[in-house]
């Protein structure tokens, strides 16, 4: 049976390079994994701490139930003035008080101009919260991105292709193993 994969992207432009990446994914492991790309990360409200258990929103309940339902996540984002994007921060933020994301393999992603600092915040943010490292072979930091996918979200560069299938490959075998 194909393993469940959650696919978030930090990034509602409708062209995002990072929703390229992630339809790259959905699109070449089909055969291994059933990805659903999440589209609703938009349409979240804001985070309220004050809103749980019965106040919790429909959407947030059905989001974390996705999220419980995979046997793995993975995030593909860009950064935004040094950071992650407010919509991913947000959803994240939603699932810091929540335990569905303990131990669930998570494979990271940041495609962008620079980068870096997305990188760091995305990967501590996620280790603390699946209270566990993200091995390093499930990181993918890519920069000067927006040269490397045409604007029908076609990868041109075969270095991010091999990279996001070794990506791939350790992510199905950690999935396979229940590691």
């Amino acid at each position: 049976m194909k393993k469940k994969i959650l696919a978030i992207a930090g990034s509602v432009r409708k062209n995002s390079v990072n929703k390229a990446l992630l339809g790259y994914i959905a699109n070449t492991f089909s055969e291994v994994c059933a990805i659903e790309i999440y589209d609703q990360v938009e349409q979240l409200p804001i985070f309220n701490p004050d809103l749980e258990g019965d106040l919790m929103p429909a959407i947030i309940t059905e989001l974390q139930a996705k999220i419980v339902a995979a046997d793995g996540v993975i995030i593909s984002t860009p950064e935004y003035v040094f950071s992650l994007p407010g919509n991913l921060k947000n959803l994240l933020e939603w699932n810091v008080s929540s335990t569905v994301f303990l131990e669930k393999p998570v494979a990271l992603i940041v495609a962008a101009a620079s980068g870096l600092k997305a990188f760091e915040s995305l990967d501590l943010v996620m280790s603390t919260i699946t209270c566990s490292p993200i091995p390093d072979e499930l990181k993918a930091h890519f920069q000067g991105i927006g040269k490397k996918v045409s604007i029908d979200g076609e990868i041109l560069d075969i270095e991010i292709i091999e990279k996001i299938n070794s990506l791939m490959k350790a992510f199905s075998t950690i999935i396979e193993s229940g590691n």
